[in-house]
């Protein structure tokens, strides 16, 4: 057909076709297939999955998914602990009572969702009536949210999770935990250093397990010049719930006034 043929059958216009919201004219109409049919017709290569412009898609739609998910959380308390607390430690009834608390308290009780120490702190949330909300990541051993979780959200991507936990949250409260738990301390930290983030305590339950941590903190990092007098403040130490609890209602509310 030509040109003209197709012009006088469109009443004198050239032939037109939209493709989305693109419209194409002319010779550039004709096309053999539609974008639906060629996404689900073939499925092709499948390495595009794996390209960084394809992971920047995932990325954002990570931080979409937990800003969606979050947006509405009421104050909130994150409390970081050990996957490898066993429900028979000492250890495991703290977090409980601790997770019990902090929702009578009138807060939301975040964990990275998983066993352990984050398991107990969200069953104590739960049980007290609270929101207990987990922040699940993908790892290479299979772990999954913990059954105490109201609400969960997984994550790919570490620092989309902890972009998580420092928006929504008013404190970080840290049980004996490993790396990941020490990860997560020092990011708070700097972050409040840096005054990326104010009014955020940190506090460090069972002074067993951190005093060590505190006093090479203030013995060597400090007596060496690489963290000043106040940063030494930032670090709260305790043993007692209500202390802890504490710490965390008296910054939230000078938060409040700031605001």
């Amino acid at each position: 057909m030509t040109e003209d043929n197709a012009k006088s059958r469109n009443g004198g216009h050239p032939r037109e076709k939209q493709r989305g919201p693109v419209t194409l004219r002319g010779d550039r109409s004709v096309e053999a297939t539609t974008t639906d049919q060629r996404l689900l017709d073939s499925r092709g290569p499948s390495d595009w999955v794996h390209t960084d412009p394809w992971r920047v898609m995932r990325i954002q739609a990570e931080f979409v998914e937990g800003f969606g998910a979050l947006a509405e959380l009421p104050r909130a308390v994150t409390v970081f602990g050990s996957a490898r607390t066993a429900k028979d430690h000492p250890e495991y009834a703290i977090g409980q009572n601790l997770g019990r608390a902090l929702a009578e308290a009138g807060f939301a009780v975040m964990t990275g969702g998983g066993p352990g120490a984050m398991e107990a702190v969200n069953r104590g949330a739960q049980e007290a009536g609270g929101l207990s909300v987990g922040l699940g990541i993908e790892l290479p051993f299979e772990q999954g949210l913990n059954p105490w979780v109201d609400l969960g959200v997984n994550f790919r991507y570490f620092f989309a999770r902890k972009t998580m936990f420092v928006k929504y949250s008013q404190a970080f409260i840290c049980l004996p935990g490993g790396f990941g738990t020490l990860d997560e301390l020092f990011e708070a930290l700097t972050l409040v250093q840096t005054k990326k983030v104010t009014k955020f305590p940190v506090v460090l339950f069972g002074s067993e397990y951190w005093n060590g941590l505190a006093d090479w903190l203030r013995d060597s990092v400090f007596k060496h010049g690489k963290i000043g007098e106040k940063d030494l403040a930032l670090v709260h130490v305790t043993d007692d719930i209500d202390e802890a609890v504490q710490i965390v209602n008296e910054a939230y509310k000078a938060w409040e006034d700031a605001h």
